[in-house]
């Protein structure tokens, strides 16, 4: 082999003229990283994201049931329930001779007394036409209005009484908030004994809001309470009833029937 094509081996030619060495070969690559490595790292990431949207979440709801409100409705939803209820297979309650199944609450309706009675009317496979008989000395509004319309949707008749040991209605008191659960029923059926009393509803914004005006906040409730009260069927005397006073008024069975809370009359 001539020493010019051993020269080639070695150089070639540059374009411009001299010859020049070329680029060395790398002789060696970088390690790959390992695939353990890098899975561990991914697992890591995972596991910090992880522990940060669980922090993120843990302190949300810490905040949220740190408020009086949302404390008391869990704790009127899982740990003691405010309302108590039984089931009568037949209660004839308006004295017709047709005994229909009742479920029988009572107690103060609470923060989540809405979903309790939900859950409660469910277990009890009510159909239109039975009913619930009810014993309160009323509670939250807002949850006692969800009740009424409850009530009024699944086609339930209410009365005021409680069960004695024989499963029979006896009389008993419905006040407050309490007369917008039995307003849901259609029919309402009076029992004789039984009493229903109405006060005035005022609103506890102003006590959480300091730039609340009460007069305003009062006249927004009056003004829900005679919307539900005329959807219900129930005369706008029943709310003139309930701004009269801040007392609860005892109503009489013929007052009541005026104004149409009572439609199945105490027999």
């Amino acid at each position: 082999m001539d020493d010019d094509q051993d020269e080639g081996d070695r150089s070639r030619r540059s374009p411009t003229g001299p010859w020049v060495t070329p680029a060395r070969k790398p002789t060696g690559q970088p390690a790959a990283p390992s695939l353990r490595t890098a899975g561990n790292k991914r697992r890591l990431g995972s596991v910090v994201i992880f522990i940060l949207l669980m922090s993120s979440l843990g302190i949300r709801a810490y905040r949220d049931l740190s408020r009086p409100e949302a404390w008391a409705y869990w704790k009127d939803l899982y740990l003691s329930p405010s309302m108590t209820s039984s089931l009568i297979a037949a209660a004839d309650l308006d004295g017709s001779g047709r005994s229909h199944p009742a479920l029988v609450i009572s107690g103060t309706i609470g923060a989540a007394t809405a979903s309790w009675f939900r859950e409660r009317l469910d277990e009890s496979h009510l159909a239109a036409g039975d009913a619930v008989l009810i014993s309160s000395p009323g509670g939250d509004l807002n949850q006692a209005m969800i009740m009424g319309e409850v009530v009024r949707s699944r086609g339930l008749a209410t009365a005021v009484g409680v069960a004695n040991a024989a499963g029979r209605a006896t009389p008993s008191y419905c006040a407050s908030a309490c007369v917008f659960v039995y307003a849901g029923g259609m029919p309402r059926i009076g029992i004789e004994g039984s009493m229903l009393g109405v006060h005035r509803f005022v609103t506890s914004a102003s006590g959480r809001d300091p730039d609340a005006d009460p007069v305003a906040d009062t006249q927004r409730t009056a003004g829900i309470v005679l919307s539900y009260m005329t959807k219900m069927g129930v005369s706008s005397a029943v709310v003139e009833a309930m701004s009269a006073t801040k007392d609860v008024r005892w109503l009489g069975a013929r007052e009541a029937s005026e104004m149409n809370l009572i439609t199945d009359p105490v027999r």
